[in-house]
């Protein structure tokens, strides 16, 4: 009898134990990039820092306009984008606040194999942009608002050509399917390199265009400014916030691969907004 009691007082102990470590793991939420979901890397750091800190995080993979909304709404707690204007302007704002520079990679342009605008190798962006428009060659936007997307619009302003030609085709997806509908229309698209090397075994599109320092990409992460909205996750934001832009954060940025090649490189220093 008292063995049964024993038992029946251990199981409640730890029925007990159970419920309240289940309360007392936090939920944050997270709005990013689907440049930055397709690639892995959220899935190798997070872990990381929900066991830390008894967390859960809630990743709301979007383009970074539609980010951006959610933090202005009090949908998330924190936004992790890559659109530096957009980001300048949803701080001054007072949507945001405590912006941190994360990390940066670089855009690259990517296309068929048979380049039937004769892009590879080019060092200009602009050129290779505007030899795509004058072959009217397909070319496969994003057309969702995302930072890649934004980046994209930025690049064809800046050709003699501009985008208007017919076989300029905006599908509003995320990166990884755009890569995808690009491979199969045997078109070019712009993307983020990270997502490229996450995607390219899978693809028959080659890497065409690269280097130009226009084509730099800097993520940024950005608390929703608490004075808006009431039940934001603030001192949890604030934790995944700081573990980004920590040692242990960047290094395990900078430590990411596939295939052996970096996706990222950590960039903890003052804010792109600011600057």
């Amino acid at each position: 009898m008292k063995k049964w009691i024993a038992a029946a007082l251990s199981t409640a102990v730890l029925a007990t134990s159970s419920v309240t470590h289940a309360a007392e793991e936090q939920i944050i939420r997270l709005a990013t990039t689907t440049s930055t979901y397709n690639s892995g890397l959220l899935d190798k750091l997070l872990p990381v820092f929900e066991k830390k800190h008894n967390a859960k995080v809630q990743v709301i993979a979007v383009g970074t306009g539609k980010a951006l909304r959610m933090g202005q709404a009090g949908d998330v707690d924190v936004v992790m984008t890559h659109a530096p204007k957009a980001e300048k302007k949803f701080v001054t704002e007072g949507y945001g606040v405590n912006p941190k520079s994360v990390m940066y990679n670089d855009f690259v342009v990517v296309g068929p194999e048979s380049d039937p605008a004769n892009i590879a190798g080019k060092g200009d962006v602009s050129e290779a942009l505007a030899a795509i428009a004058e072959a009217d060659a397909n070319f496969i936007s994003r057309g969702d608002d995302s930072g890649t997307h934004k980046k994209e619009r930025s690049l064809w302003a800046a050709t003699s050509r501009g985008s208007e030609f017919a076989n300029y085709k905006e599908v509003g997806q995320g990166m990884g399917k755009v890569l995808q509908i690009a491979d199969e229309l045997n078109g070019y698209t712009l993307t983020d390199r990270g997502t490229w090397l996450a995607y390219e075994d899978r693809l028959r599109l080659k890497l065409l265009v690269q280097g130009d320092k226009r084509l730099f990409n800097p993520y940024q992460i950005i608390q929703v400014n608490p004075a808006n909205h009431n039940g934001l996750n603030v001192n949890g934001g604030k934790q995944l916030s700081d573990w980004f832009v920590s040692a242990e954060g960047q290094q395990m940025i900078n430590d990411f691969r596939i295939k052996g090649k970096a996706l990222f490189h950590g960039s903890a220093q003052p804010a792109v907004a600011n600057n």
